[in-house]
């Protein structure tokens, strides 16, 4: 079955140029993403070409300043370019918003010698970045990771093992997180990495249930050396850098669960005009009806969340605590959204000859990365009510 692309989202967007470059990432998208998705997927092959495409299309620095490279574009643009792209294959809008979280330390911590010398090849030198915080003992308690980084000289060098790395193994540079001091959260400095960096290696990636083309590695740095023009922000600024980089990442999210929300409601919605029963449409059962509104008031809600947040983030406004609701909510509707497409379209819905399937399975992914849903709602209610007592 052709994949159907998102029914025509009226958009609310700040400019001209912003519904240009909507505009331009759907004819990309019809053209180079879409037909492409569901053969290289099942083929575990990453688009590594079309990210090349992307970054020479200016679409890999959308939210960062026009002086390295980058588009200069608000939060509720960005995300909602993001969208668009996770709609037609979820590898390409995830994998942008995981570059564009790579990006996130050096440009908003580092030097501007820094930022000379690396941001523009980041942003649109058709680089490829990755995000290296979570590590086989250390996922939602990231404050307690082990890679450590001793200074030696003027270089630091590197030893440990990072996990579930997203681009691990591809990645031209990988946003590094640290041990560089003693224990918790101010123990740990951020380093920016090359990719091919000696001693810096990955394994086999992931065998994963779903988002099968994009790859899922640990990495291995095996006494990588780093010089110190490379270590991003102050000694033992690099969780508050993390964390910092998390509450736009999960912004990214939240917009990749409403893009692949809106393609599982689309898929379903041509299936059930098409589809006939008792000598009628199955779209003109009440029941069936109910369920198809009750998937696009979700997609409508997750959408308004995190364009909410973002604007927030726009005006320069506190926004973690929206951010992580916009991530929590877009992500289990995509999970409802997805489960419920499979069951309107019956037995078709779970076999691969149509996309629905492929679609629920990916959506289980956007519930675990980048903070479980869990680690959510403890963020949410920290900020309701204060730090847990002991």
């Amino acid at each position: 079955m052709t994949e159907h692309g998102p029914q025509a989202v009226e958009r609310q967007l700040p400019t001209e140029e912003a519904r240009d470059l909507i505009t331009l990432v759907r004819e990309m998208a019809a053209r180079e993403i879409r037909p492409k998705a569901a053969e290289e997927e099942d083929a575990g092959h990453f688009p590594r070409e079309l990210f090349r495409l992307l970054s020479s299309s200016g679409l890999l620095g959308l939210p960062y300043g026009e002086e390295f490279g980058g588009g200069d574009q608000p939060y509720e643009v960005y995300l909602q370019v993001l969208e668009e792209l996770a709609a037609a294959r979820l590898t390409v809008g995830l994998g942008v918003s995981v570059h564009t979280l790579a990006c996130h330390a050096l440009a908003g911590y580092g030097t501007k010698e820094q930022q000379a010398e690396h941001l523009p090849a980041m942003l649109g030198g058709g680089l490829l970045g990755a995000y290296c915080l979570s590590e086989p003992s250390a996922g939602s308690d990231a404050a307690s990771l082990r890679t450590r980084a001793t200074r030696d000289g003027g270089e630091w060098v590197i030893e440990g093992t990072k996990a579930w790395i997203t681009h691990g193994g591809i990645a031209d540079f990988y946003t590094v997180l640290a041990r560089t001091g003693g224990e918790g959260p101010r123990g740990i400095t951020a380093f920016l990495v090359p990719g091919d960096a000696p001693g810096l290696t990955a394994a086999p990636p992931e065998r994963k249930m779903g988002m099968k083309g994009s790859p899922t590695a640990q990495l291995h740095f095996d006494g990588v050396r780093v010089p110190d023009a490379r270590r991003i922000g102050e000694e033992g600024q690099g969780f508050a850098i993390a964390l910092s980089a998390l509450d736009s990442g999960r912004l990214g999210i939240a917009a990749c669960a409403v893009g692949l929300a809106q393609a599982a409601l689309d898929t379903a919605l041509a299936f059930v005009e098409e589809r006939r029963q008792f000598g009628r449409p199955l779209a003109d059962f009440q029941g069936l009806r109910f369920m198809l509104a009750d998937m696009a008031t979700q997609i409508e809600a997750g959408r308004a969340l995190y364009l909410a947040a973002a604007r927030l983030r726009d005006q320069g406004l506190a926004f973690a605590r929206q951010a992580a609701m916009a991530k929590l909510f877009c992500t289990d509707a995509v999970m409802r959204v997805t489960t419920d497409a499979v069951q309107l379209m019956g037995g078709y819905g779970y076999t691969a000859d149509f996309p629905a399937e492929r679609y629920m399975r990916e959506a289980k992914m956007l519930q675990i990365v980048e903070g479980t849903n869990q680690i959510q709602r403890m963020v949410i209610a920290r900020h309701l009510a204060g730090p847990e007592s002991r």
